[in-house]
Order: C-alpha cells, then structure tokens, then sequence
C-alpha cells in the first residue's frame, strides 16, 4: 500500500493529497502517517510547499472526518436503540439507558474528545461517528477538528520535511504504536462484553 500512496503523489500531488486524505479518514487502514510524512519529504524535491501541503491535507482529512460525522447524525439513539435489538446484537445486551448515558457523557466533554480524538491512530477517523450521534452542532464539531486535524498534520509534514530520505522512519515508529492501540481497544471492547455478559447471568 505505501507504494501505491507513493506513486500517487509523486503523479497528481496535491490533488492524490487531497482524495488520499478523505479516504484515510473513511477508510482507516490507509495510514496518513505514510501520506503526509512523504508529502513533507516531496517539499524539498518538488513543486509542492510545506504550507500547500498541510492545508491540502487538513481539507480533505477534515472532509473525511466530516462525512463521518454525518453518518453518525444519521444513527439517533432510537435508530441506534432499533438496530441493537435486531437478533445478530442483541446477546450483547445492550439498553437504551446506555445509549443515552453515552450520548450525555459526549454532550459534556464532547469538544476535548473531538480534539484529542484527532491526534491519537485509529480513533482520530473513528471519533467523529459518535460526535455526530451526539448531535454536537456543526459548528463546534468543525472548529475542533479542525484545530485537532492542522496541529496533527502539521506534526507529520513537518517530520517527512526534517527527516528527508528517513521520512519512512516516522511510519515505522507508527506502526509498532498503532498496533499496541489495536490490542488496547481490542482488549477494551473485549472487557466490556464480559461484564455486559456477566453482569445479565448474575441478574
């Protein structure tokens, strides 16, 4: 895959930026490490600027994440309490009390979820699904990703830029992090499921 997102940018520059942004945010296997660290190492051999390169790239990621959003404005806690009673989730035994106690927590310290969200893998995509089911107005879901979306690209360019040649060093330090992200998210989920389960056998 890195090879693909390098031939892509070395071709249409900031136009692959742009489309590979939006698709990282949908589509979280593609790593933005890959992308914007090579966009800030194609600053110092191409046409392409540091400033270009970080707007570019906040632009399509901020429309990724926005389209997300949108879908999670989509999934209303009764839609959302509709679909966890369908068979195929129901042994979860999820409660719409749940739902609507998830939704308060995100009304409450929705905005430093939003930002913080943007800056850790893996959740920075996903983060923005629950904002929108939250319904958390336009407006501030755009400005605090925004802001958590530039200080993060911004980071990534600006290594790629530094570290020239080496650029590749930041996606492999990346790697080994996200993977330990993966196994503590797993392991979450995994925990939770047990005392939902549990906790059903006992009552």
């Amino acid at each position: 895959m890195q090879d693909w997102i390098m031939m892509l940018m070395e071709e249409y520059g900031y136009i692959s930026l742009f489309l590979l942004m939006i698709i990282e945010n949908v589509f979280p296997p593609i790593p933005s490490e890959v992308i914007l660290t090579f966009a800030g190492f194609m600053t110092s051999m191409t046409y392409l600027s540091i400033f270009g390169v970080i707007i570019v790239g906040s632009l399509g990621s901020f429309i990724g994440g926005f389209l997300l959003y949108l879908i999670g404005r989509l999934l209303t806690p009764q839609r959302l309490t509709h679909l966890l009673e369908s068979p195929w989730i129901k042994w979860l035994h999820f409660k719409s009390e749940d739902i609507y106690k998830t939704q308060g927590w995100f009304v409450k310290h929705g905005k430093k979820a939003v930002f913080f969200g943007r800056l850790v893998p893996m959740i920075r995509s996903l983060i923005s699904i629950p904002a929108g089911m939250a319904q958390m107005p336009v407006i501030t879901f755009s400005l605090y990703t925004l802001f958590g979306t530039l200080l993060w690209d911004t980071i990534l360019v600006l290594l790629g830029t530094y570290l020239g040649a080496n650029w590749s060093l930041i996606s492999m330090y990346m790697n080994k992090y996200d993977m330990i992200w993966k196994v503590i998210l797993v392991a979450l989920i995994l925990y939770w499921i047990f005392k939902k389960v549990s906790r059903k056998d006992k009552s």
